[in-house]
């Protein structure tokens, strides 16, 4: 695990990272305490300015200010290096927060009351990217990958919710020969060919795969990830006649106006269907990755997690602050304007088109995102998506390898 605590590869820059004493929060003349929210999605921004905004109006003595720039991960890392980190940070459970997890940048939270309400699953994922016991990030809300579909369809042509892989491939045959069109692709975007990818690994191959392959107990050539690949290929065909041709926000308008009955995406898009058809009738459900229903996980990873830096001098308000997001009332809200889950224990999503994923979540078959195990350097989405163009598995699982050991070097 050594190799992987270490940021960008050089111990100059490591050396930068671990000795941080600035913060962006500080008293004014105006005698409040100001605190930066840097949080890294800009769907959510309207739902975390009317939060904020209310959490000002409560705590006279506290301003806290949204940041939300544009390819927030990458201005996090560049503020970061410059030693300018803010005060709370909101970002995905992604490999970034895996490297700055491990590198002291944000404050160790263990035992903190704020915690004990949380989804111990969700806290485990956090410790699993890190490899480290601190917690150093709070799961806030969770999204999930599976697949709409259209339940007008389903219903007309008599199909049933298919529990298991070979149930989903005659699912959609069946569509297909009526003429319709079983899954819409939007493989033009690359990060949307990785969707089925990142449910098919973590429930075929599992999360301790990714765990040994930083250890370099495994090869992406085994067999049980050439099976995720044939899978993430077997679609192709019932896809439109230009998958590669489509992207996300044509997806989006497509499904909702009934050119597809099945569409691989997450939960974050149903806001957006919606906007093209509020009336359109969809459900969810879980990937069927295997011949046993049970033993299906739904892949489900923290969208946001709530961090604190470890330079602040404002501890206290920072954390005041996220007590206030966790709140019932506020998490509540959050989760329905975004069509999220929320990671606070008690707290149910009642979204008409997710009761199908209810079940997972109180019986706890959660796991989490393949690629959130995986360097963002190794640029997954961009060799999913050449794989699936050129359809070639043994060089598909030889690059994954070779990108991942490049990047292990440069770490170590």
């Amino acid at each position: 695990m050594e190799k992987w605590s270490r940021l960008l590869g050089t111990a100059c820059l490591l050396g930068i990272l671990l000795t941080l004493t600035a913060c962006t929060g500080g008293q004014s003349a105006d005698g409040k305490v100001h605190i930066e929210f840097f949080q890294n999605k800009p769907e959510a921004k309207g739902s975390f300015d009317r939060l904020v905004a209310k959490f000002n109006e409560q705590n006279p003595d506290i301003v806290v200010t949204q940041s939300n720039p544009p390819d927030a991960e990458t201005v996090l890392m560049t503020r970061v290096v410059k030693e300018d980190v803010p005060d709370v940070i909101g970002m995905g459970a992604t490999d970034t927060y895996s490297v700055l997890g491990q590198s002291n940048i944000f404050a160790d939270l263990t035992g903190e009351p704020v915690l004990d309400r949380i989804n111990p699953r969700y806290m485990q994922m956090l410790n699993d990217l890190t490899g480290k016991e601190d917690i150093t990030g709070i799961p806030y809300a969770a999204n999930a990958d599976g697949i709409m579909y259209n339940r007008a369809i389903f219903e007309e042509l008599n199909l049933e919710v298919p529990k298991t892989w070979d149930e989903l491939m005659d699912t959609a045959q069946k569509i297909q020969d009526a003429g319709i069109t079983p899954f819409y692709l939007t493989y033009k975007d690359d990060w949307t060919s990785n969707l089925l990818f990142n449910a098919l690994a973590p429930n075929i191959a599992g999360i301790d795969f990714f765990l040994q392959r930083r250890e370099n107990e495994v090869s992406f050539q085994d067999d049980v990830m050439r099976e995720v690949a044939e899978k993430t290929k077997a679609v192709l065909p019932y896809g439109t006649n230009d998958n590669f041709g489509r992207t996300y926000a044509d997806g989006n308008r497509a499904f909702a106006n009934g050119e597809a009955a099945m569409y691989i995406q997450g939960t974050w898009a149903i806001p957006e269907i919606r906007k093209a058809n509020a009336d359109i009738d969809l459900g969810f459900f879980a990937t069927p990755t295997g011949d046993d229903a049970e033993s299906n996980n739904l892949v489900s990873g923290v969208d946001t997690l709530l961090a604190v830096s470890e330079s602040t001098p404002h501890r206290e308000e920072a954390l005041k602050f996220i007590e206030f997001l966790l709140e019932d009332e506020n998490i509540s809200q959050y989760i329905e304007e975004q069509t999220a889950f929320s990671a606070v224990e008690g707290i149910d999503q009642d979204d008409p088109a997710l009761t199908e994923l209810q079940p997972y979540f109180e019986s706890g078959r959660l796991v989490d995102f393949a690629d959130h195990y995986i360097p963002a350097a190794v640029q997954l989405n961009s060799l999913v998506q050449s794989f699936l163009q050129q359809g070639d598995v043994d060089a598909f699982l030889k690059r994954l390898d070779s990108e991942w050991d490049k990047v292990a070097n440069r770490r170590s």
